[in-house]
């Protein structure tokens, strides 16, 4: 087995050629086990052609290409072993077997996951979304076609404000079944967990609405959810000229509301000129912090508005767009990443692409001050109107110009610590969480490589199958087998 990238190693079974001294999962002489509805949590991912384990915490700087693969030679191919839906083992696939026989269990006692051929990584982390909402925008296209801006649709009451308009009258039963549509989407793509914001009410009833639906989507699971309160996503037209009175109502009304009902984890600001300038953003800030939400913000994204300075000063867990960042603002965030108080830079090339920008965050920029990236896909109606975080990875290859270890980096371990998971998700180390996606490719660097195609070939949530799709070879209809005939 080759370890084809520099960094730290890990799993049950020892990830060298040699046999493990001893099974180290730190669940001695358990059983095979089920979660509360009886599906099994136990699996067994064998005959895996690379495992890119991402271990080794947060990555930034020359690390934010380290993507700890381990790929098969002649030892053998690899494997993944789930117990009680944690991470158990990663390695040869021999020692996999060994260590489960070695627990008194029996192969056959764990659901089995043939990845011959495939690449094996950790459920990808979509680490900006905005999935609930009612409405589409298809008309904002034409306009950006035409010339108009952001803000300037903005200003005319377009943008985020009709999808409030809308949102604010849509029922909850709708906007849950709106959730559970493209939350399955996502989760086809490969995303386990993503980050939700709300932000399309704007008002106390609302933006409660739209965090209760978070909470009962992920109830429902599969996709795990890290609910964020977006109040201040812009100013509502009953505010309009108002902007103080409008933060205000975040600070008094809105916040007290999330907090009392514990159905947020993180605070949003979308700190932008002609939105909310830093000194409101940080007001708003503040006040979430008193009511124990941490901070996360919409940094920097159209104009330099202090931003990533603000994300930096406020120990935010993630500065998010970051397409208009500052040389001052790079340098706040790389002091932060040296002083020990990482800000993670969640980048969102969907949206400058769709956007039509001239200009793209610097991620080469930000990797080179050491700061740590993350990517996410912004799914929204208006600006990124994309699930597709494998879309979004091969976007931030060719416009960001990250290479396809950096992106998986990107879109996993260092996501999971722009959502707060960073302890828990996002790399394949023993005692994390049991996702992982099985990809029908033999190698990682083809993953942003088939620009457009579906790569999945099973996804895995908790040691638990969620999507199982045939692997492309045996789903193509060959010529003169098909049922199609022409004449």
């Amino acid at each position: 087995m080759r370890s084809a990238s520099p960094g730290p190693r890990t799993g049950c079974a020892s990830v060298t050629s040699s046999p493990p001294r001893r099974w180290n999962c730190g669940w001695p002489g358990r059983r095979a086990a089920a979660t509360p509805d009886g599906r099994p949590a136990d699996l067994l991912v064998v005959g895996a052609a690379e495992v890119a384990t991402l271990a080794g915490g947060l990555r930034r700087g020359s690390g934010q290409g380290d993507a700890a693969v381990l790929r098969a030679d002649e030892a053998g191919p690899l494997a993944v072993a789930v117990l009680d839906g944690r991470i158990a083992a990663v390695g040869l696939e021999r020692d996999v077997l060994s260590g489960i026989a070695g627990l008194g269990l029996h192969p056959d006692d764990l659901k089995r996951i043939d990845a011959r051929g495939a690449t094996v990584t950790p459920g990808l982390v979509d680490a900006h979304t905005h999935l609930a909402f009612a409405g589409t925008r298809e008309a904002e296209l034409g306009l950006r076609q035409a010339g108009a801006g952001y803000l300037g649709i903005l200003a005319a009451g377009g943008g985020i404000l009709s999808t409030v308009e809308r949102t604010r009258a849509a029922t909850s039963q709708a906007l849950l079944a709106h959730g559970r549509r493209w939350s399955y989407e996502m989760l086809r793509h490969g995303v386990t967990t993503a980050e939700v914001k709300s932000g399309y009410g704007l008002d106390v009833e609302t933006e409660l609405r739209l965090l209760e639906v978070y909470r009962q989507l992920g109830a429902e699971g599969p996709l795990e959810l890290v609910p964020t309160f977006l109040g201040a996503h812009a100013v509502p037209p009953e505010f309009a000229g108002r902007v103080d009175d409008y933060v205000r109502d975040v600070v008094e009304r809105q916040l007290p509301a999330v907090a009392e009902q514990g159905i947020a984890r993180f605070c949003d600001v979308f700190c932008e000129r002609g939105v909310f300038d830093a000194a409101r953003s940080r007001r708003i800030l503040e006040a979430a912090r008193a009511h124990g939400l941490a901070a996360r913000l919409h940094a920097d994204e159209l104009h330099d508005s202090g931003g990533a300075a603000l994300a930096a000063e406020m120990g935010a867990v993630s500065a998010d767009h970051l397409a208009a960042i500052s040389v001052d603002g790079i340098a706040s965030l790389a002091r932060a990443a040296e002083d020990g108080r990482p800000v993670v830079a969640t980048l969102l090339p969907a949206t400058t692409y769709y956007l039509m920008a001239s200009h793209h965050a610097p991620a080469r920029e930000l990797i080179d001050a050491g700061v740590p990236i993350a990517l996410g896909t912004d799914f929204n109606p208006g600006t990124s109107p994309a699930p597709n975080l494998q879309m979004a990875m091969a976007m931030a290859t060719v416009q960001l110009g990250l290479t396809a270890a950096e992106a998986l980096v990107a879109a996993t371990v260092n996501a999971a610590h722009a959502v707060g998971l960073g302890g828990s998700h996002g790399a394949l180390e023993v005692g994390r969480a049991g996702d992982l996606v099985v990809w029908d490719v033999p190698r990682h660097e083809l993953l942003p490589y088939w620009l457009g195609a579906d790569l999945v070939r099973s996804v895995v949530k908790g040691g638990t199958v969620v999507i199982d799709s045939p692997s492309s070879r045996d789903g193509i209809v060959r010529p003169g087998r098909g049922r199609h005939r022409s004449g």
